[in-house]
């Protein structure tokens, strides 16, 4: 890892190598690399490089003081390492993350639902300040409304003294925050409501957590859950003590993709995440795969919740029909592959199975409900098996039963694990192993990692140093590297966004890919280069380094392992 010399111009072609590209070092990882096993001196570093977003000042005795082994175990376990409190503290701040999807919808509502509270169809949030930012949204939807315009720009003379207004305007951040907070407490929320945006953005470099709330609000609602839901995912990869969960949790996510910016899937994603992936992401693969298949999220996302019995099941005329989207997804990016031998009849009886599987008021919030008007109670044919008439709901956990048990479900779970931690081209005889593992453990998803993790190819010169980060590790690796205080994230999640992740809005189901390749761009270089230099000079807003020139936490490993250390 580069230790020494990024805060000045000279680290600049060091880090330049420090960032370069596996592909360029090794075109492909030769199979012999995976039996040459990495000297024991190297293994803490490589377990912190894998299993972690990256390692901390003091993280590597910390493990040697431990043992490599028990360190991994607890890993494995997370439920047995006690959360960082300073993370918990700051996770309260972003209050969307614990909230159920309809309560979500009542705090932070997208236009729609605020023509809803206008005309008494939805209910006004019961917090003081979000009702009010809100009040203020209805009066600009109905003036809009009477004019057919958009609203004259807010005239606040009356509420500013001109001093206040002209730091406001032009001053430091901290001169328009002490501008703010000369304002009377009681005529704040108005201001807030009717400062223009940029000064609002100014503002919020320097502002507490509490007054930066009121200035997402008045910014728009609804943008403030895929906020809060960004900076969550940040903050724990920078300060959870369960890194390997927060690592699992990311990877499941992306397997099972979901996008948050369709619809209703706005306010459906945060409980997916929380609620769906978290809880089950080292337990067994069935149990994850039915709660994807039930959530209102995934159901929205692929469409299922519209999908019906076709008419000739029916007997009648219906405006919506059978619906393939999600049948197709779950055997080719779910479960068995794309080469996992299925055909197109596979993905029609699969869907067939699926209708009826759909939500209440989805655009509100709603559950998951079983819908038996809609579902095809013929009798279906899925890889060969029969699944008789009249089995309702249980048609669909039926086919989760024959999916997460196949040995091609087995082999492409167990390949997507290794190409995230050992390697793009894992070597087979490891893939073949993880997949009799998850076969006889009934997929069992922490068995199947340990395996891995055991294996003499997981710590072989195979996998050393043989992974480009992706824009999210990266960054993460970087805040940790140099012990960064994070007091707000957003910088941190537009950065990601930048360098080509942007955090849960993949449109596609596939996911990002788990492939180096993806990364491997010269403008993509030069960004993550020059973000380094901006975050070791403390120029990423709502970031504090406290590193100084030569000091040897100022390293940042953001690099193609290849060249870590220099």
């Amino acid at each position: 890892m580069l230790r020494r010399g990024l805060m000045g111009l000279a680290g600049c072609c060091v880090l330049a190598v420090s960032l370069g590209i596996p592909a360029l070092a090794k075109k492909k990882t030769a199979e012999p690399a995976f039996q040459t096993q990495i000297p024991k001196e190297q293994r803490i570093d490589h377990a912190l490089n894998r299993l972690t977003f990256g390692p901390r000042p003091g993280d590597g005795d910390r493990v040697r003081s431990l043992g490599l082994k028990k360190w991994i175990d607890l890993q494995l376990h997370p439920d047995r390492i006690p959360e960082n409190p300073l993370l918990l503290d700051k996770l309260k701040e972003l209050d969307s993350l614990s909230m159920p999807s309809r309560e979500m919808v009542q705090n932070y509502p997208a236009p729609q639902m605020v023509r809803q509270m206008v005309n008494g169809g939805l209910a006004f949030p019961t917090d003081p300040d979000r009702r009010m930012m809100i009040q203020k949204l209805v009066e600009r939807f109905e003036r809009r409304q009477q004019t057919g315009q958009e609203p004259p720009a807010p005239d606040i003379t009356g509420l500013l003294t001109r001093e206040q207004m002209r730091l406001l305007r032009a001053g430091t951040p901290q001169q328009r925050l002490a501008a703010f907070e000369q304002i009377p407490p009681d005529r704040r929320d108005e201001v807030i409501t009717q400062l223009p945006p940029p000064v609002l953005q100014a503002l919020y470099v320097t502002a507490p957590p509490d007054l930066r709330r009121k200035f997402e609000l008045a910014a728009g609602p609804q943008e403030v859950v895929a906020r809060d839901l960004a900076e969550g995912k940040l903050l724990r990869a920078v300060y959870s003590n369960r890194q390997l969960e927060e690592i699992l949790v990311d990877f499941w996510f992306n397997h099972f993709n979901v996008y948050l910016d369709k619809g209703a899937d706005r306010y459906l994603v945060t409980s997916y995440e929380r609620d769906v992936i978290r809880p089950r992401v080292l337990g067994k693969f069935r149990n994850l795969l039915e709660a994807t298949a039930k959530s209102p999220a995934m159901l929205f996302y692929l469409d299922n919740w519209q999908s019906v019995a076709s008419p000739a099941a029916r007997g009648g005329r219906r405006r919506n029909g059978l619906n393939e989207n999600y049948g197709r997804e779950l055997l080719e990016l779910h479960t068995l592959g794309v080469d996992g031998g299925y055909t197109q009849k596979d993905v029609t009886e699969v869907a067939r199975c699926f209708t009826g599987w759909t939500i209440k008021q989805p655009q509100l919030g709603g559950e998951f409900t079983f819908n038996p008007r809609q579902h095809d109670d013929g009798e279906k044919i899925v890889l060969g098996i029969k699944i008789p008439a009249g089995g309702g709901i249980k048609d669909g956990e039926k086919v989760l039963d024959i999916l997460s048990r196949r040995p091609a479900t087995a082999h492409f779970i167990s390949r997507k694990l290794a190409m995230r931690f050992v390697a793009d081209d894992p070597p087979a005889s490891l893939v073949d192993r993880m997949a009799q593992t998850f076969l006889k453990s009934d997929g069992d998803l922490r068995a199947v990692m340990k395996t891995m993790l055991e294996s003499k190819e997981f710590w072989s010169m195979g996998a050393y140093r043989s992974k480009m980060k992706s824009p999210l590790e990266m960054v993460a690796s970087a805040v940790r590297a140099v012990n960064g205080d994070v007091d707000f994230a957003f910088a941190l999640t537009s950065q990601v966004a930048q360098l080509g992740e942007p955090l849960y809005r993949k449109q596609e189901p596939t996911g990002y890919a788990n492939s180096s390749q993806e990364w491997m761009n010269s403008a993509g270089l030069l960004a993550r280069m020059n973000f380094a230099l901006n975050l070791a000079n403390n120029r990423v807003p709502g970031v504090k380094v406290d590193a100084k020139p030569g000091d040897p936490a100022a390293g940042i490993d953001l690099g193609a392992p290849e060249f870590q250390k220099h």
